[in-house]
């Protein structure tokens, strides 16, 4: 039933929020604010009850959100490949980089090498996943703070991402393109998905990033709304777990990718001695909104970087492990020429009994857009885990919330939440 705060001002809220005032505010000088879920800047279905002293925000309580989508328990019921169609829903502004972690923790627990091959195409999809997300966030740090052109900008060339996973997987939004030991399928033609890439960050993405930097690098509005506002120091950076972007632009040198090195992020990476890619991890020491800003914005030059580096030496071969692994789906040939091909194939897709990891847990951890993405899985010799829990980046750097915006205007809200580019998907799961 509505509650009416007081006689004549006329506003009702939910009982929660009942609870919530009695509790802890003196409402003869406070008030209080449901920032979302139905807000245009929180972008997804989190909420922040917000305690407000004038327009100066004195305490804030995060909230995880609606969804309720069980993710992690669906973990329980699907095998090792069904699953990471719920991976590319944790995180759908680049679900490519969740279906390469997912797998790549699946593999560990297997004791599976994948082939040269697969490994660079992964490579080469995670940085265009991590692109992909930098480039929503980055627009949307402009769009939160009445920037709309900003957006654009960024938005525009993500499409370009979309038709690469259109390109090698059907899907443009949820590609579920990753399988155990390699990949749902090859590409359907490299000189084209080769073509799409390097037009993609040799003609519209520098162009994207020139503009952007243009309208906001030395924009006023735009950098007194975001430098000194959201804080957070190196000391806090490291005591709260907080990865990626944002533990960087507080100064904390640590990126999965030099740090724990796979895929082509390691040498020897194709067993005859390559070396790994070069890059740099960008950092900054501000630690506010500004530099978050800039952090995510040198990361993406960076990656374009990555991908130079490997599109034009893809290696040849297999994109699937087979001859090694009994896990893995055999390769089409073998299915319709074979007995064992086609009792292989059967196993794995229709009967689950291909399935035969060992005994074990396991945790695998990636560097994604924002930050550390691991998955733990606990294997009791079955077809399916026995438990699969995830450490979403989003969920830790949430928890910051409440320390960053305390003590802030409201109106620094969107730009401390849309520095930190929280997912609803990586919360209530």
């Amino acid at each position: 039933m509505p509650y009416t705060l007081t006689p004549d001002d006329g506003l009702t809220v939910d009982a929660e929020t009942i609870d919530y005032i009695e509790q802890h505010v003196d409402t003869g000088d406070r008030w209080v604010l449901n920032f979302g879920p139905q807000h245009p800047a929180t972008h997804t279905t989190l909420r922040l009850v917000l305690e407000l002293d004038g327009e100066r925000i004195a305490r804030c309580t995060p909230h995880i959100g609606y969804l309720h989508s069980g993710f992690e328990k669906l973990g329980e019921h699907h095998d090792y490949n069904q699953y990471v169609t719920v991976t590319s829903r944790m995180n759908y502004l680049s679900p490519l980089a969740n279906n390469i972690c997912w797998h790549h923790t699946v593999e560990k627990l297997f004791g599976i090498e994948i082939t040269p091959r697969c490994k660079v195409l992964r490579t080469i999809l995670a940085e265009l996943a991590r692109i992909q997300d930098h480039l929503l966030c980055l627009g949307a740090a402009a769009l939160d703070l009445g920037a709309f052109t900003g957006f654009l900008y960024e938005f525009n060339p993500r499409e370009k991402i979309y038709d690469i996973c259109d390109f090698i997987a059907g899907q443009r939004f949820h590609p579920d393109w990753t399988r155990v030991g390699g990949a749902m399928q090859d590409l359907p033609d490299e000189e084209t998905f080769r073509t799409m890439v390097k037009a993609f960050i040799d003609d519209d993405l520098p162009v994207a990033i020139k503009d952007l930097e243009s309208l906001l690098n030395r924009n006023r509005i735009f950098i007194d709304r975001t430098t000194g506002i959201g804080v957070l120091s190196k000391e806090e950076a490291a005591a709260c777990s907080a990865t990626g972007p944002i533990a960087r632009a507080s100064g904390v040198r640590r990126d999965l990718r030099k740090d724990e090195p796979y895929l082509c992020y390691a040498d020897n990476w194709d067993g005859e001695g390559a070396e790994a890619v070069k890059f740099s991890v960008p950092i900054s020491h501000e630690g506010d909104v500004y530099a978050r800003f800039q952090v995510r914005l040198e990361e993406v030059k960076q990656s374009i970087g990555i991908v130079r580096q490997l599109i034009d030496n893809i290696p040849g071969g297999p994109i699937d492990t087979y001859a090694d692994s009994k896990m893995t789906k055999p390769p089409k040939p073998d299915v319709y020429g074979s007995i064992e091909g086609l009792i292989q194939h059967f196993e794995i897709v229709m009967s689950n009994r291909g399935w035969t990891p060992p005994v074990a847990e396991v945790y695998g951890a990636n560097e994604t857009a924002n930050g550390e993405l691991g998955f733990y899985i606990v294997s009791d010799g079955g077809p399916r885990p026995w438990r699969a829990k995830t450490r979403p980046p989003s969920f830790i750097n949430y928890s910051l919330m409440a320390r960053l915006i305390e003590g802030h205007m409201l109106a620094d809200t969107v730009a401390v939440l849309g520095s930190l580019n929280i997912v609803a998907g990586e919360l209530d799961r």
